[in-house]
């Protein structure tokens, strides 16, 4: 008997999801720059419109056409349905609302297929930008189909930090950081996946994230060659019951050692 969540191959959902996601950026724009309906979910995050009809249509086009696979959406009530399911849609529907809302192009759609714990499937996209960045597992990345690689940068010093800035300016550091080109961009995602382009050298992030932030992300970025972490160098695991990671560290091979023996033994409170 064939079970409820196989059946379709690596490519067919590829093409689903590059279409879905394109389509998603299509519906975004039209709220992009406008005067947005907001509401704020929880004490600081902010939600808008359009990020409800972007999520809407995703589900439609992914977990519809799907109706085996999990789905877990920053938008959508948790269903641990998905803890069963063997292949698991991971959405953000805008990740960076707060640019997106501002009208600041630093905003990207993020959807991983996540199987059995790790992405298999990636697309982010910055409809602003025209910046769509694509990954298959043992398939390589790309951006607007041309491949992308991390940088080989090995030292701290002079690198283009995707971050930020006040982190690295806490008192509870042993030491100062070296000087560093900050880039500061909302949206985590729209972050590493600077790092996959070699656009940025690292990125950092020491507070709680969630599983749709970085699984799209983390297949791009490890597909051009880099790494995403916790800051104490574990391998981040997807679709668990608690869908949160406390800490990201990405960058290419020889930087994300450099940062790993400045950060790596740092305990972070609960």
């Amino acid at each position: 008997m064939q079970a409820p969540d196989e059946g379709h191959g690596r490519e067919e959902d590829r093409e689903l999801l590059v279409a879905a996601v394109r389509e998603a950026g299509r519906i975004a724009l039209t709220y992009y720059q406008t005067k947005l309906k907001t509401w704020m979910k929880g004490s600081d995050s902010i939600v808008t419109e359009a990020d409800i009809a972007v999520n809407d249509q995703l589900y439609r086009d992914l977990a519809l056409a799907r109706p085996g696979y999990g789905w877990l959406s920053e938008e959508t009530e948790d269903d641990m349905v998905r803890l069963s399911r063997t292949r698991v849609w991971v959405v953000d529907p805008i990740d960076g609302t707060r640019a997106f809302a501002k009208g600041k192009p630093h905003f990207v759609i993020s959807v991983a297929l996540v199987e059995d714990g790790r992405p298999v499937l990636a697309a982010l996209f910055n409809p602003a930008t025209d910046e769509f960045f694509e990954a298959v597992t043992g398939g390589g990345a790309t951006l607007n189909g041309e491949p992308i690689r991390v940088g080989d940068r090995a030292v701290i010093e002079g690198a283009r930090m995707a971050a930020h800035a006040p982190m690295f300016k806490h008192p509870a550091w042993p030491e100062p950081w070296p000087e560093m080109e900050i880039i500061e961009r909302n949206s985590v995602a729209y972050r590493i996946a600077l790092v996959a382009c070699n656009a940025a050298d690292a990125a950092l992030a020491l507070n709680t994230k969630n599983d749709w932030d970085l699984a799209a992300a983390d297949l791009v970025l490890n597909e051009a060659g880099g790494l995403l972490t916790s800051h104490d160098g574990k391998v981040l695991i997807y679709n668990r019951e608690l869908p949160r990671h406390r800490s990201l560290l990405a960058a290419g091979p020889k930087l994300h050692e450099a940062l790993m023996a400045r950060v790596g033994l740092l305990t972070l409170p609960a």
